[in-house]
């Protein structure tokens, strides 16, 4: 079909109201009406829905656009009969419907009436559809999210692989149109595959988002607090708060409503009327901020949300780039911050072990892209963009100052001979390994890999001893970047060098590379503290209260607070018992027993000293985890083995005893004197208990090299429970 440009502005104005078309659009319409098999890789809010809703409202027939959410479809279908008087115009067809709507459904496509069916592959693959669809006349198949098709993409859906074989039996000559908003060169070529459109016409946006600012930070034991200060430093705006669990998504709501903020759950496990009740609230704007899996927000159509947080850092580039995405649609301002741990990673790594071995080494890989993302130290753009297979220059390129690596850089240093050393590694080793492994080749570590290869034998090895492996692993991740070197994605991430790896080796040039950022928190004690600073006179002065009040009671000074709460409270400046309450390590009871002295004291000194206390620094909590913690006092009172109590609630040793930390350090009595006697004998409780009476510090670190190592971490800090409980509670 072939159509003047006129006609083609005519139809956008007639059909959506808009006097021009955005990017790529027009080349992809014209390209779907010459009824050619066509490709699109257009960014969030590069409007791709657009592409083929036009040429469907303006061909012959009916579009089958698959897609793999039913709420992306109601989203769309709502959005086309908007545009229309008859309501017949778009469907759904999935499993959501009854037999009489089904009915209706295939009435208005023999009628000529449906311009637009979106279907579920799932309910496409039914052969009583396919039966029906091959007695229709199709305009073309629409596959949208396509990077679903492949292994390598971030969503990818086993159901999506039969695609082809499904469209050539509903007709042979069906022109084929597969969009997607991210993906890898490596994605690209799979979707092209296996939807059988090799030769087909490939358009591809810019993945630059240039409004959007890319920030990640530490994630710290306080990111509730973090996140409340974020959102009210940005009262009034919309933003989407993504978390991994379902858990964390209700709990995070409950905290985020408890402390004014206008929010509300999202997650699969919501029945659907409440989840569309919560989504309609937030288009609506009748709350500002949505709490959310990644259940939300594919296809939400808002154009001026402007914060996107990520609580936990996603599973892969991919998904980062397409949830970041849903900010600043509209061109306006669009903040991403990401909180990150390593923990964290850790435990998305424990999760995939469960899984096939080829499915756990490609989600590895790009969890390992995720890390690097997180750590670096060079432009976030740049590093995204790299991802997609886009080249970006800072200095001329549209947002290069957009991100937090930019806006506050770190030292430089020449790594010219280092990344020659590093190139001739590779070469030398026959570009055989990863990133971990080379970097061990590099400083001299073996593994098991290296010991086959005889790399150890090689006098190369431990060449680089003199830099960490965190050096090194900062220069291969800046070098792939500036495409010296190339990481196999089919080889899952094998390291080979490019052609200008091989000009650099011929000929050296300065290389200025940046330390990467290190995350890797003491663990040791359980606190972070906040990045504004604590009045470090008023820590003074609660520090010499605290020790006189600690004599008086013949107890440790950090009995009674420990220094995590000391500072907090010289931050927040809390001057009521209540206010107490939310300050870090304190709970109702420790703050009713020891509080009244401590703030008197912050009255005065506040009152003294003029100071303007903020009040969103007194962040409130929720009784959220009291069901979990009045399940472990119970379980603990009748005496249940503690590693029992853990595995009840899904929970590892180390998680649980934290949890046990927090009830007793909050002023809660606990009695594990039966778990206590059966770990240590007399004496060795005697040691431990003189040791934490007499210690300035409860430092489990401190107390580790006092015992020589006599002790391990997990058994102190569960003696030091028993410790707390009896002498401070």
């Amino acid at each position: 079909m072939k159509i003047s440009s006129e006609n083609l502005h005519k139809s956008l104005k007639l059909h959506f109201g808009f006097d021009k078309f955005k990017g790529l659009q027009k080349s992809v319409i014209k390209s779907i009406l010459s009824k050619k098999n066509t490709f699109a890789i257009m960014p969030t809010g590069g409007g791709k829905s657009l592409c083929y809703q036009l040429p469907a409202l303006m061909q012959v027939g009916t579009a089958i656009v698959v897609s793999p959410l039913i709420a992306l479809m109601k989203n769309q279908v709502d959005a086309v009969r908007g545009i229309s008087d008859n309501k017949g115009i778009a469907h759904v067809l999935n499993s959501s419907l009854n037999k009489s709507e089904i009915k209706d459904v295939k009435n208005d496509i023999s009628n000529g009436i449906t311009k637009l069916l979106y279907v579920a592959p799932e309910s496409l693959a039914k052969m009583e559809n396919i039966d029906f669809l091959k007695s229709q006349t199709i305009s073309f198949m629409a596959v949208d999210e396509a990077h679903c098709i492949s292994e390598w993409g971030h969503d990818f859906r086993p159901e999506y692989r039969n695609l082809k074989k499904i469209i050539s039996q509903i007709g042979i000559d069906i022109p084929i149109i597969g969009l997607t908003a991210t993906a890898t060169p490596k994605v690209q070529e799979d979707i092209l595959k296996n939807l059988g459109i090799s030769g087909a016409m490939t358009f591809k946006a810019s993945f630059n988002r240039p409004n959007l600012f890319y920030e990640i930070v530490p994630k710290t034991l306080q990111v509730d607090n973090d996140i409340i200060r974020f959102i009210k430093k940005n009262d009034g705006k919309s933003g989407i708060v993504y978390c991994l669990s379902r858990r964390r998504v209700e709990e995070l709501a409950q905290i985020l409503q408890v402390n004014g903020v206008k929010a509300v759950p999202y997650h699969a496990g919501l029945d659907s009327k409440t989840r569309s009740l919560h989504q309609d609230m937030f288009l609506m704007e009748d709350i500002d901020v949505v709490v959310a899996t990644i259940a939300f927000g594919m296809g939400i159509d808002k154009p001026d949300v402007r914060f996107v947080i990520h609580h936990d850092i996603p599973k892969s580039i991919e998904s980062y780039y397409q949830e970041t995405g849903r900010a600043g649609r509209d061109g306006g301002e669009g903040h991403c911050l990401a909180y990150y741990s390593y923990k964290d990673i850790e435990k998305l790594e424990k999760f995939m072990s469960g899984k096939p071995v080829a499915e756990q080494e490609i989600g590895l890989s790009l969890l390992h892209e995720v890390v690097a993302l997180a750590e670096t130290s060079i432009s976030r753009r740049k590093f995204i963009l790299h991802y997609f297979g886009e080249s970006f220059d800072n200095s001329t390129g549209d947002g290069g100052d957009m991100d937090d690596n930019i806006r506050n850089p770190k030292k430089q240093v020449e790594a010219k001979h280092d990344l020659e050393t590093i190139l001739k590694v590779i070469s030398e080793t026959n570009e055989k390994y990863k990133i971990k492994d080379l970097v061990k080749v590099v400083i001299g570590e073996e593994n098991a890999l290296i010991k086959s290869h005889k790399t150890d034998k090689k006098g190369f090895f431990g060449i680089g001893k003199e830099h960490s492996f965190e050096y090194w692993t900062a220069l291969l991740r800046q070098a792939i970047v500036a495409g010296f070197i190339n990481k196999e994605i089919e080889s899952y991430g094998i390291l080979k060098i490019t052609q200008n790896g091989k000009i650099f080796l011929k000929n050296p040039i300065s290389f200025l590379m940046t330390e990467d950022h290190n995350y890797k928190f003491n663990n040791s004690d359980s606190y972070n503290a906040p990045k504004i600073q604590a009045d470090s006179m008023l820590v003074k002065m609660l520090k010499d209260l605290r020790r006189l009040n600690a004599k008086k009671l013949g107890v440790p000074p950090y009995a009674i607070f420990q220094d995590p709460s000391i500072d907090d409270m010289a931050l927040k400046y809390p001057i009521t018992i209540e206010e107490l309450y939310s300050i870090h390590g304190v709970g109702e009871g420790k703050a009713r027993r020891y509080g009244k002295d401590f703030t008197d004291l912050i009255s005065k000194y506040v009152t003294e000293n003029n100071i303007e206390r903020i009040e969103d620094m007194i962040i409130k909590s929720t009784g959220i985890n009291s069901s979990l913690k009045l399940y472990i006092i119970q379980s603990i009172d009748r005496k249940l083995p503690l590693n029992d109590i853990a595995n009840a609630k899904g929970m590892d040793m180390v998680d649980f005893i934290k949890e046990l930390e927090s009830i007793v350090f909050s002023g809660t009595k606990l009695n594990i004197d039966y778990w206590i006697d059966e770990t240590f004998d007399e004496d060795q409780q005697e040691e431990i208990h003189d040791y934490f009476m007499e210690s300035d510090s409860d430092s489990i670190q401190d107390a580790i090299e006092e015992f020589d190592g006599d002790y391990e971490d997990e058994e102190l800090r569960i003696y030091r429970i028993k410790f707390i409980s009896e002498v401070a509670n």
